[in-house]
Order: C-alpha cells, then structure tokens, then sequence
C-alpha cells in the first residue's frame, strides 16, 4: 500500500508538472501577470509530490519492505541503517528520482529569488525547466519506476554492493547530482535569456549564483568521490582517468570557463555568445554524462548499473533538448557591437578568453577518450580501454602555457593593459621558480626536459597567487580560488615524481625490505560484524627513525558475497603511508602493497579551498 502512494504520488506530480507547461505557455501568450502565485502554487505542490515520493522511498527501505523490487535488489534485513537510507539513492531507479527531487527543488527555489526580474524571463525559464521535469517524469514513470511491487513478497534482499556500503559514498552521489541538476537552472535561463534579450550585466550577476552553486557542490562531490577512491578501492591515487571519473571532470571544466566568462558579460557586457554556449554546454554534458554512468553504457568500477536502453531513452530526450537549444541560439542570438565592446590583445578578458581555449581543449580530450570506446565498440564489437597515459601525454604539454596565462592574467587590466617595466618581485618571483624546480629535478633524478618546464610553470603560480593575496586591486574569490588551484598542480606534480610502491606476496612471519623501511606481516586477527566477517592484518614498518603499526582489512560480506579489501593510511603533512592486503588462494599467503604517497593531504586541501573560493564569490557582487 504504501508504494502505491509513492507512485501515485508521481503521477500526481507529474499531471501538476505538464499543467505548468500549459499554464506558462498560456502566461507568455497573454501576457499577464497575475498567473504568477498560481504558477508558485504549482511549484510548490510539485515539490511536495516528489519530496512524498521520495520519503516513502526511504521509508521502505528502512523498515526492509522487499515487496518493493528496488528495494528487494538494493537492500538487506542485516544491512546497517545508514546504508540502508544511502541504499535509497545508491541504485538506478532511485538515483533519478533524486536527480527529479533536485529538479523541482531548484526551480521552486528559483522563482522564490526571482522576484525582482522581469515576468515573461521568469516564466519562460519556469517554462523550459518544467519540460525538462516532465520529461524526467515520463523516463521514471515508463521505465524505471522506483515503486515496482514484487509478487511474491521474498523474506530477504539480495543486499547493497559492499563497495557503496561507506560513508563517504552515501553522501557522494546526493552532492554530485546538486551539481550536476544546478547546471539545468543555467540551461533554461540562458534560453530564456536569449528569447527576451536579456543577455546583459545584469543576468549575468543573477545567473552568476547558480554557476557558482553547481560549480561548489561538483567540486565537492568530485573531492569527496577521490577521497573514497583512494582508500576504498585499494588504487593507492586518487585519480585514474576513469571514465565516471571523466563525466563529472567535463561539467566542471565547462562550469570553471564559464565562470570566468559570466565575470566579463557582468563587467564588459562581452562574451555573450561564449557564455550561452557554454551554458548549454554544460547542462548536456551533465545530464548526459550521468545517463551513460546509470545505463552501464561506460564500463567502469564505478558502474553499478547495466541497462543501456534505458539509458538511450533519455539521450533522446537529450538530443531533443539539445537541438532545440542550438536552434533558439541561432535564432534569437544577436551579433555583439565589435567597436564598442573591441578587446586587446594585452587585458583581462583577453587572458581570460585564452585560458578558456584551454580548458575546451583539455574537455576535448577528455570527452574524445572517453566516448571514442563506446562508438568503436558499437561499429566494430571491439573493446578497448583509455587510460592514463593518453591524457597525461596529451595534456600535459598544455598546462605549461595555461598555468602561465593564469599566473599573468588577474595582473592585466580591463580593457586595455601597457607593456610596463617589470616589476622587481617579478624577477625575483622567476629566479626562486627556476631554482626550485631545478633543485626538485635533482633530487627526483628527474631527466625530463618537459617536467622542468612543468614544474616551473606550477611554482611560479604559486608564488605568483601568494603574492597577489597582499593586492588590494584583486577580488578574494579569486584570490583564495587561484592560490589552491596552484596548490593542487603542485602537489600532483609532486606526488607524480616522488611516490613509491612495493608488492610482495607474503604470509605471516615474513619481512621484506623497501627503500630504508623494513616490513613485517606480524599476524592475522579475525572478528564478526553485523553484515560481514573482517581479516585484520597487523603490519610492522620499522626504519632509523621509529616503528609504525599498521592494520589493513580484508572484508567478506555476506550478503551479497564479495570480498574487499579496506587500506589502511597513516596521513602526515607531506606523506601518506598506504598499505592494503588481498587475499591469494595460494595457502596463508596475502598479496601486500605498501606506498608511500607524498603530498596527498595538500591535493584534498586545496581543492577544498578551491570550493570555498567559489562560497566566497556569493558575497561579492561585482567582479573587479
């Protein structure tokens, strides 16, 4: 019974969201305003509906109801709360009526700050938004209904996968799907923008917000979904190219150059078409990205759903989506005032413009890499993996420019910058970066021309952005914002160069020597938790300094059967020690790996910092 309400309840939200429609075309027609509270009303419902839907959701699987398909493939009677609820989202069916929670609740958050702009821009963005909803209604409703009753009713669950059983996973996805569902508030606000021409400063300060709110909860999902990558799944990094990995990457690319792009349209009135498209941009590759993830289309070890043809479903709304934007850009899109808004070769817009070419080009590659194996797969059946060394080698030689142009960049002025004697900070800025990444190079033995030039690049931002903090003529978003990103080059740069890895397969007793550390596998501990049996491996490095414990996991749930392993870091402010066990059939013996990865706190530092340099952006409102 209480399924029914959850799907009835949709429905009914689904009747409110299609009366919106109507109710909105009607409003433009005619022109009046007094449609509007019946508008909100309607929001407001809507939001309701799903909100119910949702809660209900959550509730069968807290109290394990297993008549509900979903919760019957998701769940287990043995499965801690809190897995449990996370269970709710952590699954195809629910994971898009998450995605439908967000969706409604941005747009009613929307109009309730939206009581300044102008009627028929408000409205059309309701407008746009709504079909994106209903359209999100039609795909749950036909064919991922999350309130599937099972028949009979079975007296156990099959369980949630054993890998998204962890704190850092269950609150990975809601953060991420923020995200990626603010990029559609972008979407159908630059439509209507362009419909009623207001593509000027002032819709750039209003649209300006919600850039920086999706932009600060992918940053924070992609962190989050790092951090978790690196102790979870035993890889010892925290990034692989992966191509989940990659789908989340190119929003976020899309939504940093378009940050920097609504800053000029706010400040010059230019960029106007750059702007729209990469609002539209973003918004398809958001929602495309997560589809290709949810149908299983991309294989991948984040991949825990396999139905692609649910998810060409949804790509055909998109490719409708998508078509209809480039035709409304095409035709309501007006040509900017060359002699009024002319920019020079030497400003900041200038820069700025540059280093977006940048940044498409780095979403190129990473688009290219990580769609090129579905297409050969789907022409010729043939299976081939992009990985690290493509996007590294291809990458790569572009930073070095674009770390310069950032480092030079917020320096320059608006409109129109004189080539000035340089300053004597400059130089003194560009001997320490020579002789520190000389020194670095040294003492990694480092024989690579490029990585020189690499590391340079990223010290001198760095020294570059630490100075600028002492500037008054330079905003503090932007401050905060470049020095962590400096942080954060540097600090992969770092950890490239100077990490170590050992793997040996040993058994209790044994010892094994790696750089100047003994290690020595002292004993193996077992107990009993709730939904699963736990190995505990105690391991002993010793070198001249001292002796440390460590205590590495090797878990077999058992519900479903699987095994993981659980690393076990000790973190320290320029070093990580990374040791994780695997189980081998041969008899007693365990395959260990130890690592040592330098740098790792100051890369999930920065891009913390990163984040809250876009927090910061709220309460500035102008870009200076």
């Amino acid at each position: 019974m209480i399924n029914q309400l959850g799907n009835y309840s949709l429905i009914f939200g689904f009747i409110i969201s299609a009366i919106l429609i109507i109710l909105t075309l009607f409003s433009i027609k005619v022109k009046k305003t007094n449609l509007e509270k019946n508008i909100f009303y309607l929001i407001s419902t809507q939001f309701f509906f799903v909100t119910f839907s949702f809660v209900i959701l959550i509730y069968s699987f807290i109290v394990s109801d297993f008549s509900n398909e979903v919760v019957y493939n998701h769940s287990h009677t043995t499965k801690p709360l809190f897995y449990k609820i996370a269970g709710s989202w952590g699954n195809h069916e629910g994971s898009l009526l998450l995605w439908l929670l967000v969706l409604t609740l941005f747009i009613l958050l929307f109009y309730l700050n939206s009581k300044k702009l102008s009627g028929n821009y408000k409205t059309i963005t309701v407008l746009f938004q709504e079909i994106i909803i209903c359209g999100f209604y039609l795909f749950i409703i036909l064919t991922s209904n999350p309130f599937n009753f099972l028949y009979p009713t079975p007296n156990e669950g099959l369980g949630l996968n054993p890998i998204l059983q962890d704190p850092a996973l269950a609150i990975h996805p809601p953060i991420l799907y923020l995200g990626y569902v603010g990029t559609s508030i972008i979407f159908s606000s630059s439509l209507s923008a362009l419909i009623t021409k207001n593509v000027n400063s002032t819709w750039a300060l209003d649209i300006k917000k919600w850039i920086l709110t999706s932009w600060i909860f992918l940053t924070i999902g992609i962190l989050i979904g790092s951090i978790w990558a690196y102790y979870e799944l035993g890889w010892g990094g925290f990034w692989f190219w992966d191509p989940v990995e990659n789908v989340s990457l190119m929003p976020w690319l899309c939504l940093t150059a378009l940050i920097h792009t609504i800053s000029v349209l706010e400040k010059r009135s230019i960029l106007k078409s750059w702007t729209l498209i990469l609002s539209i941009s973003t918004f398809s590759l958001s929602m495309s990205g997560t589809f290709l993830v949810r149908s299983g289309i991309l294989n991948s070890v984040h991949t825990f759903a396999n139905d692609p043809s649910r998810g060409l479903f949804i790509l055909v709304f998109l490719f409708i989506l998508l078509i209809t934007s480039i035709t409304i850009f095409f035709v309501f899109s007006e040509k900017e005032n060359s002699s009024i808004n002319k920019t020079y070769l030497l400003s900041k817009e200038t820069a700025i413009l540059f280093n977006n070419w940048f940044m498409m080009f780095f979403l190129s590659v990473v688009f290219i890499g990580t769609i090129y194996p579905i297409f050969l797969e789907a022409i010729t059946n043939d299976k081939i993996s992009i990985g690290p060394p493509f996007y590294n080698k291809i990458l790569s030689p572009f930073l070095v420019p674009f770390l310069i142009f950032m480092s030079i960049g917020p320096n320059l002025r608006w409109i129109k910058s004189k080539l000035e004697k340089i300053d004597t900070k400059q130089i003194i800025i560009f001997a320490i970066s020579v002789v520190a990444s000389l020194s670095i190079i040294k003492i990694s033995n480092a024989n690579i021309l490029f990585t020189l030039f690499l590391i340079f690049a990223s010290i001198y931002l760095l020294l570059t952005t630490t100075v600028d903090l002492f500037k008054k003529n330079l905003k503090l978003p932007q401050k905060v914002s470049h020095l962590a990103f400096s942080i954060f080059i540097l600090s992969i740069l770092l950890n490239g160069i100077f990490a170590k890895e050992i793997s040996y397969n040993m058994k209790v007793g044994d010892e094994v020597k790696f750089l100047d550390n003994i290690i020595k596998f002292k004993s193996l501990n077992s107990s009993n938790e709730k939904n699963y049996k736990k190995l505990i491996g105690e391991f002993e490095l010793t070198n001249k300094q001292a002796s440390q414990f460590f205590y590495p996991e090797i878990r077999v749930y058992n519900q479903p059967n699987i095994v993981t392993s659980e690393a076990y870091i000790k973190t320290g402010i320029f070093s990580d020690n990374f040791i994780v066990i695997n189980l081998i059939k041969d008899d007693g013996y365990f395959n260990v790996r130890y690592q040592i990865k330098p740098f790792m706190i100051w890369i999930w530092i920065s891009v913390s910092i990163l984040a809250l340099g876009g927090l910061i952006s709220f309460y500035t409102k102008k870009y200076e």
